[in-house]
């Protein structure tokens, strides 16, 4: 009995909060009101709100209560290597590239450590927003060795690089190490990003390497944190 009613549980608060029936926000009943309007036992309950939890409806805050999450969170794939273009076409939303910067540049001291360069050797700079459905919720910070991609243009910057890196140029794209953290927002966050009094975004840092081995892109990829949720796949080896 108990198992059917856990299932009703979550089926009622998955299908209200799927329609708008209760808002991104909204404090939903405490376990002990659940149980008492389900007449079942607050273990019960507990398990309904885990799996609610672990499928993203709703954020459990100690000693508060539980919390109905944004379901307009657009999933980004911690995992595999995605374009902006390629995301933005498997979400079906529309979406728009502005290009603020297209030069070589000299290296700064943190550019040369992560591409693991002499101080002041020269890069490929590049510095785009991501606009989704009319908000820049993305800052792209790309950094390329003209080693393996002598020229870069603000068109094809505006388009998709790497349909240029491997279509054009022929490179061999084959593998990237991911940092992620949450860093205060930046003077440029706020400039480039419409961010609306938000103080913190989620950085994903790219190490991105060619079939070679060879260590030729770095990227530092800013999000505003309330427009994502990072997703994996994750197989227990046995």
């Amino acid at each position: 009995m108990n198992g059917n009613i856990y299932w009703n549980i979550y089926n009622d608060y998955a299908e209200k909060i799927q329609n708008g029936g209760i808002p991104a926000g909204a404090k939903i009943p405490s376990e002990s009101e659940l149980a008492e309007s389900y007449g079942t036992s607050r273990e019960t309950v507990r398990k309904a709100l885990g799996l609610l939890s672990q499928n993203g409806y709703i954020h459990k805050v100690k000693g508060k209560g539980s919390f109905v999450l944004d379901l307009g969170r657009m999933k980004f794939p911690i995992t595999g290597l995605i374009s902006f273009k390629e995301m933005s076409e498997k979400m079906g939303r529309k979406s728009r590239t502005l290009v603020h910067k297209t030069e070589r540049v000299p290296a700064s001291r943190v550019i040369a450590a992560h591409l693991e360069l002499q101080e002041g050797a020269t890069v490929w700079e590049v510095i785009r927003s991501r606009e989704i459905e009319g908000e820049r919720v993305i800052l792209d910070k790309d950094y390329f060795l003209p080693e393996r991609v002598e020229v870069l243009t603000p068109e094809i910057a505006g388009s998709s690089i790497y349909d240029y890196l491997e279509h054009t140029l022929n490179l061999s794209i084959s593998y990237a190490k991911k940092e992620i953290s949450v860093e205060p927002a930046t003077p440029e966050d706020r400039a480039l990003l419409d961010l609306n009094n938000l103080s913190h975004v989620v950085v994903v840092r790219n190490y991105v390497y060619l079939e070679d081995t060879m260590l030729f892109q770095y990227t530092e990829s800013r999000h505003r944190l309330d427009k994502f949720q990072f997703v994996d796949f994750a197989r227990r080896a046995h």
